[in-house]
């Protein structure tokens, strides 16, 4: 007889009927390629991830939330103790404050003439739409809002989408609705929020602009770089897992990622890397792309912890399918968590990080890295040679 059945489920798939719920669809026919790889990612969310109260990171990519996905999947994974803190675009944030703002959005079609659309002032983000308004007074709530006093001073965007997010969320109490933004959700549930390139979106636009007007609001992108490292070995430290929910990838996926080499490559702090990775991407690895970039890949920088690659998953495809797909597994599979509340504890985090560096790091080059032979959490602070230059006399020669 083969040995295939002693190292691998057998493909016999359940019929699907009538009432079979979503979670039970997955587990039952989704067997093979990218239906088998998301099947693979809702457990690793579900058994792993989410096990032991390990602390979960969630990045956004591409125009999510005029889709609706903020109010149809993010906030409820925020709700139920899911999602822990949150990297995103700039315009992912924008965006969502349309629906916090009560503001309408349309789903339409991708073949419409966007000359047409122009004269007639609607939008379009391929099928969705929304009159030109809907921007004009979106800047003009943002920039109302940031002219306030707690504004005027520099600040990391975890505070200034959390400020933001308060406002959002009164907005919605006059509105009478509830739960529609991801910003009033991450307020409400003091769920960090960061953004890795503020200036590149309309709210950092009407930032800028307010700016010319005397405005002393400055986004302090050291603290963000600082503060999101601080999440990661919070919870490393503590003994919790860090697990990457990566949603298309571009500069959220990095700053997420880039935690760990600022933990030990920066900060002179041993570590291993992410507990778990799991991505939603249709971008191609062989081109070079970060949003393509393997969690193997990841290994070599120190990102993800290579005892758990086994268990990272990346399923190619469009993440407006796969991202309410999981969410309703994750939902129907895990019963709500505590929440982290991580938000209310970020200075004391930051604290703690500092710390460590200045105990562990150097202005000068680090002699030592991560030594993977050695016990989980122990820093042997060791200098590893052959990859890493040890000497003055080496220091000329390039690294190899």
């Amino acid at each position: 007889m083969s040995s295939l059945n002693k190292k691998f489920p057998r493909l016999l798939p359940v019929p699907i009927t009538a009432g079979s719920k979503t979670s039970d669809l997955i587990d039952g026919a989704f067997k093979a390629y990218n239906g088998g790889r998301l099947a693979e990612a809702c457990r690793l969310l579900t058994e792993k991830m989410l096990a032991e109260d390990g602390v979960v990171g969630l990045s956004l990519t591409g125009a999510l939330t005029p889709a609706g996905l903020g109010r149809a999947a993010i906030v409820p994974l925020m709700k139920a103790g899911f999602v822990d803190w949150i990297i995103s675009t700039g315009a992912n944030l924008y965006h969502d404050l349309h629906y916090g703002l009560g503001m309408q959005l349309f789903a339409g079609s991708p073949f419409l003439n966007d000359v047409t659309l122009r004269k007639e002032g609607v939008i379009r983000i391929y099928d969705v739409l929304f009159d030109y308004d809907v921007l004009l007074d979106t800047d003009a709530f943002v920039r109302q809002v940031i002219q306030g006093e707690e504004f005027q001073k520099p600040m990391g965007t975890d505070e200034f989408h959390f400020l933001l997010g308060k406002y959002v969320y009164e907005r919605e109490v006059q509105l009478g609705i509830e739960e529609t933004s991801v910003l009033s959700a991450a307020y409400l549930y003091e769920v960090p929020v960061f953004t890795s390139s503020p200036g590149d979106s309309s709210i950092g636009m009407n930032v800028a602009a307010m700016s010319l007007r005397g405005s002393k609001l400055m986004f302090d992108v050291n603290r963000d770089v600082n503060q999101t490292a601080a999440v990661v070995f919070d919870a490393k430290s503590s003994g919790k897992t860090s697990s990457v929910f990566i949603l298309g990838g571009g500069s959220p996926k990095n700053f997420m990622l880039q935690t760990e080499p600022q933990i030990q490559e920066v900060m002179g702090i041993e570590e291993r890397g992410h507990d778990y990775f799991l991505q939603c991407t249709d971008a191609r690895p062989d081109t070079g792309g970060l949003s393509g970039a393997t969690p193997a890949e990841a290994v070599s920088w120190g990102k993800i912890d290579p005892d758990t690659l086994p268990d990272c998953v990346v399923c190619y495809a469009d993440s407006t399918i796969t991202l309410p797909l999981i969410t309703a597994y994750a939902l129907d599979r895990v019963a709500p968590r505590p929440l982290k509340r991580l938000y209310a504890r970020r200075d004391a985090m930051l604290e703690a990080i500092r710390s460590q560096y200045l105990s562990h790091g150097t202005v000068e080059k680090i002699e030592y890295r991560t030594d993977l032979d050695s016990p989980k959490n122990g820093r042997s602070g060791r200098s590893v040679t052959g990859n890493v230059r040890d000497t003055e006399e080496d220091a000329s020669q390039p690294a190899v």
